[in-house]
């Protein structure tokens, strides 16, 4: 089976990384077309041995990009497209059909309660992702939550499929030795108590919350890894409040790393931390949470569907908290005095495992491409 993936961007993403990861475990030949800013994950596909074509499209209505993606989909005699994100999946699902190909998936990563992407969920937005929808052979929602959001958008409910986000689960597992030499590597001190988060340094994410309560904590430091337009307004944030010296923005981290960004790999950074704390109130999955429970940590979120859909014994590490300052230093403070010891890996990890989700995604291209799902294995 020939599998041409379409997505919108190829940066350091969680639906960027999240493709990178599914090709590793994918038995087809694939190949990936980004719509736009071939960045590091592009480069870490193409090391993984995936091709990877960027379309080099000008923005959201630069229409002349749907034939040159036609163009490939004809020329590449793929069997199915698999599109990934709002943009790619307009343009993907309406280039396919251009070029003959009737066997589309979507995966809805980003649909959140109140934005898709970061966008707000107007009637424009939702009327296009609608007829869009229906040139394609069925949906992908990342969780239980998404596919629900899906069908009171307006997706015909048999129409939606569920495959969860997944990770690389035995990469996650606590190393001592690793956590000293990321700790080494960052500047924080062995004995120093590191509360940790991960995302893109947007406003959506409430990061600067966390700020807020860690300073409120004078033996406490922060450690966030990601990259994003919110990075100067965190460090002013931090020198406002005093705790300019206790909090770290360390950047972007590629995961799975390669060499075209060194640095300390995701499972090292945290390792390094002693608590995750994930104040997004807004989340499509929440894999950043499940990656930090694979890793033993105690976590404590505002939202994550990926927990929530699942009983409280898959993850007795994670406890969600209210989102407001007053609240974060509270539970801070809590699990700061009690220094619970790491965690053994939940069930919730290795039901999130990409090899499960590998193997679901792959029935579903043996459904739409022969008729048939592939047997469970």
């Amino acid at each position: 089976m020939k599998v041409l993936h379409v997505i919108t961007g190829l940066g350091i993403g969680g639906a960027e990384q999240q493709l990178r990861l599914l090709l590793r475990h994918l038995p087809v030949r694939s190949g990936v077309v980004t719509l736009t800013n071939p960045g590091v994950v592009a480069a870490g596909i193409e090391s993984d041995g995936t091709p990877v074509t960027h379309l080099g499209m000008a923005g959201n209505r630069d229409v002349g990009a749907l034939p040159r993606l036609a163009r490939i989909v004809r020329q590449g005699r793929y069997d199915l497209v698999h599109t990934h994100l709002y943009r790619a999946c307009v343009y993907g699902r309406t280039a396919a059909r251009l070029a003959g190909v009737r066997r589309v998936i979507a995966t809805e990563h980003s649909l959140g309660e109140t934005q898709i992407e970061g966008r707000p969920l107007s009637a424009g937005t939702r009327a296009l992702y609608l007829a869009s929808e229906r040139l394609g052979t069925s949906t992908v929602a990342v969780s239980p939550s998404v596919a629900r959001r899906l069908a009171d958008w307006g997706v015909p409910p048999d129409r939606i499929r569920i495959v969860p986000n997944g990770i690389e689960t035995g990469r996650f597992a606590f190393d001592a030795r690793a956590r000293r030499l990321a700790r080494g590597v960052l500047g924080l001190p062995e004995d120093a108590y590191v509360v940790g988060g991960v995302g893109r340094l947007t406003p959506g994410k409430r990061f600067e919350r966390l700020v807020r309560a860690v300073a409120s904590i004078p033996d406490v430091r922060l450690l966030l890894v990601g990259e994003g337009e919110q990075r100067a307004e965190l460090l002013r944030v931090a020198r406002e409040c005093g705790a300019a010296d206790r909090v770290l923005l360390a950047g972007a981290c590629e995961d799975p790393p390669s060499a075209v960004r060194p640095g300390p790999s995701l499972p090292e950074l945290l390792a390094a931390m002693d608590v995750f704390v994930s104040t997004s109130p807004d989340e499509t999955f929440g894999l950043a949470v499940v990656e930090a429970l694979a890793a033993g940590l105690p976590v404590l979120y505002v939202a994550c569907p990926a927990i929530d859909d699942l009983t409280p014994e898959a993850a007795p590490g994670a406890r969600r908290i209210g989102e407001s300052v007053p609240e974060l230093i509270s539970a801070l403070r809590g699990i700061h005095d009690a220094r619970p010891a790491r965690f053994p890996l939940p069930a919730a990890a290795r039901r999130y495992d990409i090899a499960h989700s590998a193997q679901q995604l792959m029935s579903l291209y043996d459904q739409a491409v022969h008729g048939t799902p592939s047997p469970a294995k």
